[in-house]
C-alpha cells in the first residue's frame, strides 16, 4: 500500500474544515450513494456493518428534521443541501451469516441487548468516521453535529427500526466565508505516549 500524495492528505485532513454555510447546489442522489459505497468498505468487527442512513434532502424531510435541532445547528442544517442521520443498527447481527460466514458469532450479539448496543455503537462511529472521510474523497464538504434532540429525531424518523441515532451531519458545497478560523490541535505528546 502506498501514502496519499500531500493533495489527498490537504483534501482529507489538513485543508478540510467543518462548514456551516451552504451553496444552494443539490447532492446528486447517485453522489450519495458512491459515499456509502465507499464508507462501508472500512473494517468493522466481524465485517458486522451497523451503519445505517438516512439522507434528508427534500422541503419534506427537512420540515421533520426542523423541531430537533438545536439553535446553533437549525438553520445551517435548513440550508444544507443533504443531512445525514447517522444511526446504528442494534440488530445488525441478523446479517453476519451473510457478511461473516466463516464462522456463527451471532451468539455474540443476539442473546445481550447490552452487547449488541455496545458493538453497534463502537463500530457504527467507526463507520461513521470512513463516511465522512469518504465524502470529502468525493468533493463534498461536511458539517458533523451533535447538537439536536436524539428522542425527536427517533420519533419523526426511526419508528419501527432496530436502529439509535448516533450523530447528525450536513453534506454539500460549502462556503469558505461561513469556515471558521482553523483552531488548535493537541500536540503528539499530549495525545499519546509510545510504550
Amino acid at each position: 500500500m502506498s501514502d496519499l500524495p500531500e493533495a489527498g492528505l490537504d483534501l482529507l485532513f489538513r485543508a478540510a474544515q467543518t462548514h456551516h454555510g451552504w451553496q444552494d447546489r443539490p447532492v446528486p442522489a447517485q453522489l450519495l450513494e458512491q459515499v456509502l459505497d465507499l464508507a462501508k468498505m472500512g473494517p468493522t468487527a466481524f465485517n458486522q456493518q451497523p451503519l445505517r442512513v438516512i439522507f434528508v434532502t427534500t422541503p419534506e424531510g427537512k420540515a421533520r428534521l426542523s423541531p430537533a435541532m438545536s439553535r446553533g445547528n437549525h438553520d445551517k442544517t435548513m440550508a444544507a443541501p443533504a443531512t445525514a442521520i447517522l444511526c446504528y443498527d442494534l440488530e445488525f447481527w441478523r446479517n453476519l451469516p451473510e457478511l461473516w460466514p466463516q464462522a456463527d458469532v451471532q451468539g455474540y450479539y443476539n442473546k445481550s441487548l447490552d452487547a449488541a448496543r455496545e458493538s453497534a455503537q463502537r463500530n457504527g462511529t467507526l463507520q461513521a468516521g470512513y463516511f465522512l472521510i469518504a465524502a470529502r474523497a468525493l468533493g463534498l464538504d461536511c458539517g458533523p453535529m451533535s447538537g439536536f434532540d436524539k428522542a425527536k429525531v427517533a420519533d419523526a424518523f426511526l419508528q419501527g427500526r432496530p436502529w439509535e441515532v448516533n450523530f447528525l451531519m450536513n453534506l454539500g458545497y460549502g462556503l469558505p466565508e461561513k469556515v471558521n478560523p482553523r483552531a488548535p490541535r493537541l500536540p503528539f505528546a499530549r495525545m499519546a505516549e509510545i510504550v
